[in-house]
């Protein structure tokens, strides 16, 4: 039985939270913490975009004896998570308590008592916890009033979470994603202008379309708080979450509802539009959500792994569609952006990192930005815990597994084979004396993937071309950088064929 009301605070905010004599209630604090890393180390073992569509609405609402309840807000989603997620439930809830034997999932709300005292906070922009230094951007409007019949729909059912250290600020630029930036920002100050509706964002994993994403959303709301602009209404969300609202939709019968809310919006983003391949009535859908959208001249942003050309397995109305507008990619880094990323890191929290280690990460971990990013936060944890300096050998000794699994293994034979079956030439003519353009350029990128990807010196790599000189093989690498440069079709080639031997040729 729940006795009293105490007021506990959190972030400047009162809240009542019920308090009781009963002993389930006085373990709370210590049950709250054990739910909290039940639910992280969930989320590391599913991922965040799966979390976020199927976890983030879990609630721990009682615990009697050795079973503790789970309630989720629909039968469905209850169903879901229980022949998916249950035994794993289990095992994390005894790894934490030995005393719990057994979890109940249920469909229910938010009961007051113990759900109140130890359930987390909704995830909003407002309630993310943030890192030491940083400031929280404005919270997004809690409503936003649909057009049709007056009616007010919250933020968290039509998006997902922000991050509030993904802003236009944070974002580093550089050559690779220059362009991209340009986008976002024209988008974020004029949204729907035209010639950038759609805008389309798409690269490799990890290079920033989701940053870019973030920040255009940030700075329409912030914005439009700040009085620069009209009133923005924001719906931001994966394209597995957009997937996920509509067979719930479909099976709650409550698709014109759905077609509503997001009909309503002034601005639509889609991140991974990819994950959509293979779903024909999904897609159906979002065709026709595109279409009322565009028609009514609302921005609509999507990012994607590949240009809208190349995502086979999208309906062809629309993927047309998508790329009728402004089409941006986002290059693979290069080495100067991965050490302004790494310095504009490292200043942000303070932190005073040795010029020789940054040009050693950015050296050795290529692959994308958060691999980076990751890298140099534990370094900085490290630093911290033990009251170390940060140094080259700490470095090569925290980071080990890390570098372990970027070592470069590629050999110049596999380049010059991949090359070779990219432009369709022979094996021999890497090394023959032969001087024709389509020869001369595919021997050209060779050499210049053979610097970029291997630790070989130049001489040597003039070895493996037919002996050639060492000044051939740095005007190649000179060559290949300034027609990437200038030639955005061929730097895809050439990226595509760095991210294809740094993956094992897959």
């Amino acid at each position: 039985m729940w006795a009293g009301v105490v007021t506990a605070k959190s972030g400047g905010m009162e809240q009542e939270v019920m308090a009781s004599a009963d002993p389930v209630c006085a373990e709370a604090p210590q049950l709250a913490a054990q739910w909290a890393r039940v639910r992280g180390r969930l989320q590391s073992d599913v991922g965040d975009i799966e979390y976020r569509t199927w976890l983030r609405q879990m609630t721990l609402t009682g615990l009697d004896g050795d079973e503790v309840t789970v309630t989720l807000p629909s039968r469905f989603l209850r169903d879901w998570v229980r022949g998916h997620y249950g035994d794993r439930l289990n095992q994390l809830w005894q790894t934490e308590n030995r005393e719990i034997r057994r979890v109940d999932i249920r469909v229910g709300g938010n009961p007051a008592g113990l759900a109140e005292s130890i359930a987390p906070a909704p995830e909003s922009a407002s309630s993310i916890v943030l890192p030491p230094g940083v400031e929280s951007p404005p919270a997004l409007p809690a409503a936003a009033e649909t057009r049709a019949g007056g009616r007010q729909e919250t933020r968290s059912e039509l998006a997902g979470a922000l991050d509030p250290r993904c802003s236009f600020d944070s974002f580093v630029v550089g050559k690779p994603n220059e362009f991209a930036h340009a986008c976002a920002r024209r988008v974020s100050e004029q949204p729907a202008s035209p010639g950038f509706n759609p805008l389309f964002l798409y690269g490799g994993v990890g290079l920033g379309k989701t940053h870019l994403m973030h920040a255009i959303a940030w700075e329409l709301t912030a914005g439009a708080r700040a009085g620069r602009a009209a009133p923005v209404s924001v719906a931001y969300m994966s394209a597995e979450k957009f997937m996920y609202r509509f067979i719930a939709a479909i099976r709650s019968q409550s698709t014109m509802e759905f077609k509503e809310q997001l009909r309503s919006v002034d601005v639509l983003m889609v991140d991974d539009i990819q994950f959509l391949i293979g779903k024909d009535n999904t897609q159906e859908e979002f065709f026709h959500t595109f279409n009322a959208l565009v028609d009514a001249s609302r921005q609509i942003v999507v990012s994607a792994d590949k240009s809208p050309s190349d995502l086979s397995g999208l309906d062809d109305r629309l993927r047309t569609r998508l790329g009728c507008g402004m089409v941006a990619d986002l290059h693979a880094t290069t080495f100067e952006l991965r050490i302004s990323i790494l310095e504009a890191k490292a200043a942000r929290a303070a932190v005073a990192v040795p010029p020789r280690v940054m040009e050693f990460l950015a050296h050795n971990i290529t692959s994308n930005v958060r691999e980076l990013d990751g890298a140099l936060n534990r370094l900085i944890a490290h630093s911290q815990m033990f009251g170390r300096p940060i140094t080259l050998e700490t470095t090569q000794e925290v980071l080990h597994d890390i570098l372990k699994a970027h070592d470069r293994r590629v050999t110049i034979e596999e380049i010059q084979r991949r090359v070779a079956e990219h432009w369709h030439i022979k094996m021999s003519d890497m090394s023959s004396a032969r001087r024709a353009r389509a020869v001369a350029r595919p021997r050209q990128v060779a050499m210049y993937l053979a610097k970029q990807l291997t630790s070989r010196s130049l001489p040597e790599i003039g070895r493996k071309f037919g002996n050639r000189d060492h000044t051939t093989v740095m005007h190649a690498v000179s060559r290949i950088g300034e027609l990437m440069a200038l030639d955005a079709a061929f730097a895809e080639d050439v990226d595509l064929l760095r991210r294809m031997l740094e993956s094992g040729g897959r």
